[in-house]
């Protein structure tokens, strides 16, 4: 982590006694994360899609750390994720995703970006929340700001297949669910919380697929605007710890969010719609079959 960037909540020992939960935390932000979380005392569960790489990964961390096989693109393998648990967890990260791929459909037919990015998180989450104490943070994107949400096309069965545009309708997607989680929350009563954070332009791997030329032009660009796995976490982890309202947004403070430290930032009107929210999260549970379920009051649920 950015040695400039510091969050009592992450110093030693900070985090001991608490559960964690990061998806796609084998490579990239992921790992940040989980290597920040697990420094910091808490124990650490990498929900990867690729046990083995989850091992190898887990290698490197410090303290307690433990794999768990996990596919969103694959409900069957999500619902085997959340059967199988039966501990409080502290926080989930939602951090998994995947960026600008070729038309591919997922085990359940949906369109790969919006099933992994959205509804496997979608369901995972709504399996998951009685057993969890703090709070969901969800890994967004700015790629929100150029998304329309089209409800009755979610996995581009009938318009012509764009993959940027389909990966900016799955992070508005994030978004609405953050917002419509945090409104179920709050009028459950619940002390859970709802927050969202993107990392800015950060050099990962997330990108492999934009193709050889927008690959040369992200490449040559991204040496003036990019920054490191380091400092693209730092808006999750804040996000994740800091006292927070929930459905805050959290991003980079630099020129146009593309770097810097974190901070609270803004969101279109599309992603800040209450009722597109609502109808996004009844759409999302006729296509999961994930059913509400607000948190135990102790968090405890076995």
């Amino acid at each position: 982590m950015d040695t400039t960037f510091a969050l009592p909540a992450l110093a030693p020992g900070a985090q001991s006694g608490r559960t964690v939960v990061v998806t796609g935390a084998n490579s990239g932000l992921g790992l940040v994360t989980a290597r920040t979380f697990a420094a910091a005392g808490a124990h650490v569960v990498l929900a990867v899609r690729d046990h083995d790489r989850g091992q190898r990964a887990a290698q490197t961390l410090p303290g307690s750390v433990e794999v768990r096989e996990l596919d969103l693109a694959d409900l069957a393998s999500v619902r085997r994720f959340a059967d199988g648990w039966g501990r409080r967890i502290d926080i989930l990260i939602n951090n998994a995703g995947v960026a600008n791929v070729p038309q591919r459909r997922t085990a359940d037919g949906f369109e790969l970006q919006m099933g992994t990015n959205h509804l496997g998180h979608f369901a995972l989450t709504n399996a998951l929340l009685p057993h969890l104490t703090d709070r969901v943070v969800t890994v967004a994107s700015n790629a929100h700001k150029a998304a329309a949400l089209d409800l009755d096309d979610l996995n581009w069965q009938r318009r012509p297949y764009r993959r940027g545009a389909a990966y900016a309708q799955s992070k508005l997607a994030n978004l609405l669910f953050t917002l419509e989680l945090q409104r179920r929350l709050t009028e459950a009563d619940s002390p859970v919380r709802a927050l969202a954070a993107h990392p800015g332009a950060a050099s990962t791997d997330l990108n492999r697929h934009l193709g050889p030329v927008m690959s040369a032009v992200a490449a040559t660009v991204g040496r003036f605007v990019t920054q490191s796995e380091e400092a693209g976490a730092e808006p999750t982890l804040w996000a994740a710890t800091a006292e927070l309202p929930g459905g805050s947004y959290a991003g980079p403070d630099g020129r146009g969010e593309q770097r810097g430290h974190p901070t609270l930032v803004g969101r279109t009107p599309a992603a800040s719609d209450p009722a597109l929210a609502r109808d996004l999260w009844r759409v999302s549970e006729n296509l999961t079959g994930a059913v509400w379920r607000p948190p135990h009051r102790t968090g405890t649920a076995g």
